[in-house]
């Protein structure tokens, strides 16, 4: 049995914390079963994100007549799209396990792994390596991601249907589809979609789709995204059939609608309704570590298991769901298991983004958080189109919302509109390492004309400032 100084399992965020203990000539191992990079780089963010791109040039082209611009949409070549981008990122992922290989200090193993003790994993090798193996590490990292949540509906197991996973490289864009989901997955996907020609009909629980935002940003989206889809918000599916080459999905109102059942048919059906940890693979038991009911491992804020020498990170910790924390976590964990630096984890100012049209970005906490806490704040609101940029765009159905509390600390801040993911980073940056004031981000001089100045005139309108210079636009574009 070969003897390691630390084992990742998990080929993604986690093998950070490998190639940093190889720099320090200790002997590393990752395992891991799919390709390198985990999921983000081929079957999630990365991807999803390049299609989407595709559907924002499209979305574009079709909008040049509100700027006085005659364009015509030709052939959209949906098999090139496809293809170009699994070239791409596969790639990205055989570069990754090139690199890993040819580390001398670290040694990749190709299979699943399962403990058999405390830190003893016994390997299953893939198709090409066939057989099993087990190794040992003086610390273990967990960072075996996450996969699709597949819901209890009556007849989804007798039909064939997309997730997440594999609705990215279709060579064919179906003619109409059913999604079922109304979270941040089933809402780009709906748009994507939706924006490159196809009939799309979403179904999602609550009144209002991506629930978890704040609630003007999740009307927004609701409202935008109807130009894409046809929304059934309130629904859930309750039933599945395929009749043929055609798949039916019945949809009944939910706790949070009402209405009578309804009966969507599709050439395709894309089930999105989250994901879930994949610590069901590892044998946890014979290691001593347990999850809760929905199956992330516990952590102290060190991200320490209960089991000593054993660390997790990613999404089976549940806490943050994104590549971003899951790259922070990391390097907290190599610090920690290297240094012994102990450090903590923060997710106060851990932001995130979801790119449908208009893309949205968040950081800290929701107006309905904050009510539900019975704490003190006030908000600003302001239109994208106060920034004379955001006019010019016209990005009329954008907005920047700010919660603070009544002296100023920064306690949220939710965008929706043309960069929101660039947009926020100035919030994330005031939050995390000024002194978290709205004065912070009100006070610097903001380029003009840029988008920023939206966040600008947001934040102005909690400053402490005596005078102000932000820009208002909106008696302009009539907002």
């Amino acid at each position: 049995m070969d003897e390691y100084d630390i084992v990742v399992v998990g080929g993604g965020s986690g093998s950070q914390v490998a190639t940093a203990a190889a720099e320090r000539d200790l002997e590393a191992a990752v395992v891991e079963r799919g390709p390198l990079g985990g999921a983000c780089i081929t079957r999630g963010c990365i991807p999803s994100k390049a299609l989407i791109h595709r559907a924002d040039i499209v979305d574009e082209v079709r909008r040049t007549d509100e700027f006085g611009i005659a364009a015509e949409l030709g052939e959209i070549d949906y098999g090139e799209i496809t293809s170009s981008i699994h070239d791409t990122v596969y790639e990205k992922a055989e570069r990754q396990e090139t690199s890993l290989r040819d580390d001398e200090n670290v040694t990749l193993y190709r299979g699943e792994a399962r403990f058999v003790d405390e830190r003893t994993l016994e390997i299953d090798r893939t198709a090409d390596d066939a057989g099993s193996e087990r190794i040992r590490g003086d610390s273990v990292v967990l960072a075996v991601g996450s996969r699709p949540v597949i819901p209890p509906i009556d007849g989804l197991e007798d039909v064939e249907f997309l997730t997440s996973d594999d609705s990215l490289f279709l060579e064919e864009r179906p003619d109409d589809l059913v999604v079922i989901g109304g979270g941040y997955i089933g809402t780009e996907l709906g748009y994507f979609f939706g924006a490159i020609g196809a009939d799309v009909s979403l179904v999602g629980r609550s009144d209002r789709l991506v629930p978890e935002e704040d609630d003007a940003v999740s009307d927004v989206v609701t409202d935008s995204l109807a130009n894409y889809c046809e929304l059934y918000t309130g629904y859930e599916a309750a039933e599945v059939d395929r009749n043929g080459e055609r798949i039916t999905v019945t949809a009944e109102p939910s706790d949070d609608g009402d209405g009578d059942a309804v009966s969507l048919e599709a050439d395709e059906l894309l089930v999105a309704t989250g994901r879930q940890p994949n610590t069901d693979t590892l044998d946890l038991d014979a290691a001593g570590l347990e999850t809760d009911e929905k199956g992330y491992l516990e952590t102290d804020d060190r991200l320490a298991t209960a089991v000593d020498g054993i660390w997790a990170l990613g999404d089976i910790v549940g806490e943050q769901p994104f590549k971003h924390a899951a790259d922070y976590e990391a390097r907290l964990v190599t610090a920690n298991v290297l240094d012994d630096a102990r450090r903590e984890v923060d997710y106060e100012a851990m932001p995130h983004a979801i790119f449908t049209a208009p893309q949205v970005a968040s950081v800290g906490q929701t107006e309905a958080e904050l009510e539900a806490a019975g704490r003190a704040y006030e908000t600003a609101t302001v239109p994208f189109d106060a920034a004379p940029l955001g006019m010019i765009l016209e990005a009329d159905n954008g907005l920047v919302k700010v919660l603070a509390t009544p002296d100023g600390e920064i306690l949220g801040c939710h965008i929706a509109g043309p960069q929101a993911s660039a947009l926020i980073q100035e919030v994330v940056v005031a939050m995390d390492s000024g002194s978290g004031t709205v004065d912070d981000v009100a006070d610097p001089v903001h380029v003009h004309p840029a988008l920023s100045e939206a966040v600008y005139a947001a934040f102005d309108r909690l400053s402490s400032q005596a005078y102000s210079t932000a820009p208002d636009w909106t008696d302009v574009s009539g907002a």
